[in-house]
């Protein structure tokens, strides 16, 4: 499991969003919005169990997405980088007096292809590797999401693991696939070279009796 959910803002006013599985990452992620005040840059993650919310500000424009912790935070914070040029190269200074939702119509659907992408296809991490790590996310302070709520009781993050069992089976028929793939082609592969062998079997005979050679018994 990689990236569930995925939010572009405007301080807290949610200009487009995308939830891949059954869960409260909504409520959670609107919470965090209002909390974290200011117009100074930051990227910043907050914990919450096994999952962890990223934050990214440039320029007043935030980006958020939750993901599984085992994820880490590099392919998280490419991700959200990859979504605030995509948001800003769309929709430029429309974005300064949209109101909520305005976008969410046309950018959820990127916003659920690139989820897809950086969680389930392999050469999305390959690509950050080879741009290596980010600079900006050596830095990042990781909090508790209770801390940052200022909760004195725990807020629980409710994931409904039938959505979680989807996405598994959905990872496992695309292995299957793959492996099914290189089966065939191994199979493939076996019988080209069984067909040459008997090719070269059938020559070295001809050439034999060509020139009126008795081939040994054994043969």
């Amino acid at each position: 499991m990689g990236i569930l959910y995925g939010l572009v803002a405007r301080g807290s006013v949610v200009l487009a969003e995308h939830n891949s599985a059954t869960t409260n990452a909504t409520t959670i992620s609107k919470q965090i919005l209002e909390k974290i005040s200011g117009e100074n840059d930051t990227n910043v993650s907050y914990s919450q169990d096994r999952y962890i919310f990223h934050v990214k500000r440039t320029d007043g424009l935030t980006v958020l997405c939750m993901a599984d912790a085992t994820l880490g935070r590099r392919v998280p914070f490419e991700f959200l980088e990859d979504i605030h040029q995509k948001f800003v190269r769309t929709y430029g200074r429309t974005v300064l007096n949209a109101q909520a939702y305005a976008m969410n119509d046309d950018f959820s659907r990127v916003l659920a292809q690139q989820i897809e992408y950086y969680s389930n296809d392999p050469n999305a991490d390959r690509l950050n590797r080879l741009k290596g790590e980010m600079s900006q996310v050596r830095n990042v302070m990781v909090e508790n999401i209770d801390k940052v709520l200022d909760r004195g009781d725990r807020l629980e993050l409710l994931v409904d693991k039938t959505a979680d069992m989807q996405g598994n089976t959905f990872r496992f028929r695309k292995q299957t696939r793959r492996l099914r793939s290189a089966v065939w082609w191994r199979n493939v592969k076996l019988t080209v070279a069984l067909i040459v062998l008997l090719l070269v079997i059938v020559y070295v005979v001809l050439a034999f009796a060509c020139h009126g050679i008795t081939l040994p018994s054994c043969l």
